[in-house]
């Protein structure tokens, strides 16, 4: 891990900020100002390093995994399994997968640890580390070993990926209440902020839900290294994230960030290699509460607020068309000196 502390750089370049925001400036000056989209460009800028960022191919990766704390019944029963989630995504029956398609996005849902079999089909890619964690509330979620194993394995994907931006997102039924606990460690933020869904949240569900993550949080209350907390009281998809996370911002990717399983991936990798989180934009996929919490930890606000309840990914999905043109501001559009330069004989 030592070795991605030093690969990735600080975003920070005070120069280049400055000839960003003057090039803004004179686009102002021509056509009026595009809001919100100007700070996103000189960021955007500042993490490829450039005057002109261009992204392309831009990958968007759903890490999805089951988890052991599940069968304490922290979700309904009548609830889609994990692998039932996922078959819905490549198969196209819920929005995310149709959505990436028309963005653009090349969408791949990553076989992380779900307690089935890997899915046969072309978007699923399979690097299970087990058949699922184990219940936290009774014992480590996975060991030390495994966490490592799957840090691993998301920075090879990520290094093998083409293109400059990976949005990231997690799924599995418990993957939620496994980043809460996460977050709530690495973070110091109390567990039942985060997993406040909003005002109208079944009390007997928040109550039982409190009894089995107050349990999982004293069982494991002593452990301070952030790869055993996750290894504690996390997922596979969430270690497996992190690592991605981690190998993007090395090659100076822009990193699309939606979901609390995300955040809690990027809190893992931050505690790696602290600028991670320079390389970062974040979209938003639904409107729980706990949500906000964790976001306002990162002091991070979402793209778009459009009230969504859908899987995570969808957000990053609908926010990528705001980021490339964004982006395109800065590298597309002509310059007046460039103009000069075309309508000039060769000669001049």
């Amino acid at each position: 891990m030592s070795q991605n502390r030093s690969l990735i750089a600080p975003t920070f370049h005070a120069p280049l900020e400055q000839a960003l925001k003057k090039k803004i400036e004179q686009r102002q000056a021509a056509a009026g100002s595009l809001g919100e989209l100007e700070p996103l460009a000189v960021r955007l800028g500042l993490i490829r390093n450039t005057l002109k960022p261009r992204l392309h191919d831009p990958q968007l990766l759903v890490f999805a995994a089951d988890h052991g704390l599940a069968v304490d019944g922290i979700t309904t029963l009548d609830g889609p399994t994990t692998s039932a989630q996922v078959d819905a995504v490549v198969a196209n029956r819920v929005p995310l997968g149709v959505l990436a398609r028309a963005h653009g996005l090349h969408l791949t849902v990553v076989d992380s640890g779900l307690a089935d079999a890997t899915p046969r089909h072309p978007s699923v890619l399979a690097r299970k580390i087990a058949h699922g964690t184990r219940n936290t509330r009774v014992g480590p979620a996975m060991s030390v070993d495994q966490a490592q194993a799957a840090i691993r394995a998301g920075m090879e994907i990520a290094d093998h990926l083409p293109g400059n931006v990976l949005a990231c997102a997690g799924l599995g039924v418990g993957s939620e209440e496994s980043a809460a606990l996460v977050i709530a460690r690495l973070a110091q933020l109390p567990v039942r902020d985060l997993v406040l869904t909003g005002p109208q949240m079944n009390p007997d569900l928040l109550a039982r839900l409190m009894v089995l993550l107050e349990g999982a949080q004293g069982r494991h209350k002593n452990i301070t290294d952030p790869v055993e907390i996750v290894a504690a009281v996390g997922g596979f998809e969430i270690a497996m994230m992190a690592g991605a996370m981690l190998v993007a911002a090395g090659k100076r990717s822009l990193i699309l960030v939606d979901g609390l399983p995300a955040c809690a991936a990027l809190m893992l990798a931050s505690r790696i290699a602290a600028p991670v989180t320079d390389y970062c934009v974040y979209a938003r996929s639904h409107s729980r509460q706990g949500l906000s919490f964790a976001l306002q930890h990162l002091r991070a606000g979402p793209l778009l607020e459009l009230g969504l309840e859908t899987l995570d990914g969808t957000g990053a999905a609908l926010a990528w068309p705001l980021v490339h043109s964004a982006a395109a501001m800065l590298s597309e559009v002509t310059e007046e000196e460039e103009e000069v330069r075309v309508s000039q004989p060769a000669a001049l």
